[in-house]
């Protein structure tokens, strides 16, 4: 199993203001993803307000050149999210099943990895270069799309990621775009912050 992309340990206080992912080392991206809690995003998929669900099948991100088809992403035994693992799949953006559809109300959630020791850099490598006013198209499997205006792009640490405000309910229909990100820990194995985009949506057509 590919380790995943961040660790999630409470409250912490937030790293503003990334301005672009640093050159990935050519160690493979690792890190630990728990699942939200079950407060925030659930186990179980439910149906909030807003249109019907319809699972995400491509997301484009201009500004960082993202072009990607979206696969999907589940639970580990062990209620560790899972990640796209080696293969085919590796490299494309992956929608969390238990957070909601794009264009529903609340977070729906989207990762991706950073970076691959055999290949590089992968789907989420500039993810720290958005700014607010950036826009990320999400398009459903119904054929609609989900136009997000980016409000805040943050980098967190491993150790101090901050559960509820990433993954908490929203007044609206809102996107979070996650990846690994900071200085690579070489004892570990591990990037030791993850970023964070947070985006409202402005359109669904």
């Amino acid at each position: 199993m590919v380790a995943a992309l961040l660790a999630v340990v409470g409250i912490g206080a937030v790293i503003a203001g990334v301005a672009l992912q640093q050159h990935a080392p050519v160690e493979q991206d690792a890190g630990a993803l728990p699942a939200p809690p079950p407060s925030s995003v659930t186990a179980t998929p439910t149906t909030p307000a807003g249109p019907p669900p319809s699972p995400p099948v491509r997301i484009v991100v201009g500004k960082i050149g993202v072009d990607s088809r979206v696969a999907s992403v589940g639970l580990n035994p062990d209620r560790t999210m899972e990640v796209p693992a080696k293969g085919p799949l590796y490299d494309l953006a992956a929608w969390y099943r238990y957070s909601v559809t794009p264009g529903q109300q609340g977070p729906s959630v989207i990762i991706g990895h950073i970076d691959s020791a055999e290949n590089g850099p992968s789907v989420f490598f500039r993810l720290g270069a958005l700014a607010p006013g950036d826009t990320v198209a999400v398009t459903r499997e119904d054929g609609r799309t989900a136009t997000f205006a980016v409000y805040a792009t943050r980098a967190f640490p491993k150790d101090a990621f901050p559960t509820t405000e990433v993954y908490a309910g929203t007044a609206g229909p809102e996107l979070r775009l996650i990846t690994c990100s900071g200085s690579f820990d070489e004892a570990v194995r591990s990037y030791r912050d993850n970023t964070v985009v947070f985006a409202r949506e402005i359109s669904l057509r």
